[in-house]
C-alpha cells in the first residue's frame, strides 16, 4: 500500500510541475510572401513599415506586395 501512496504523490508533484500553456503568439504574416514567421525574425517594408520576413529580406525584397505594385504603377 505504501508504494501506491508514494507513486500517487509523485504523480501529483509532476502534474504541478508541468509548464503552463502559453497564450501569447508572436507570429506575423510576411506581406511579401505570405508565410507566418516570428515577429523578431524580419524587417519592416522600406515604404510603409509592414513586416517582411527574413527569407524575403535575404532574397533582396525590401517592399511588401502592395508597395511594390504602387512602385511599378508609378514607373509606368
Amino acid at each position: 500500500m505504501r508504494y501506491n501512496i508514494d507513486r500517487s504523490l509523485k504523480k501529483c508533484y509532476l502534474e504541478v510541475m508541468e509548464k503552463p500553456k502559453l497564450k501569447e503568439h508572436d507570429g506575423m504574416q510576411c506581406r511579401a510572401c505570405g508565410n507566418e514567421e516570428r515577429a523578431s525574425e524580419g524587417y519592416p517594408c522600406s515604404d510603409c513599415g509592414t513586416f517582411i520576413c527574413l527569407i524575403c529580406t535575404f532574397r533582396g525584397v525590401t517592399r511588401c506586395k502592395a508597395c511594390e505594385e504602387k512602385a511599378k504603377a508609378g514607373k509606368a
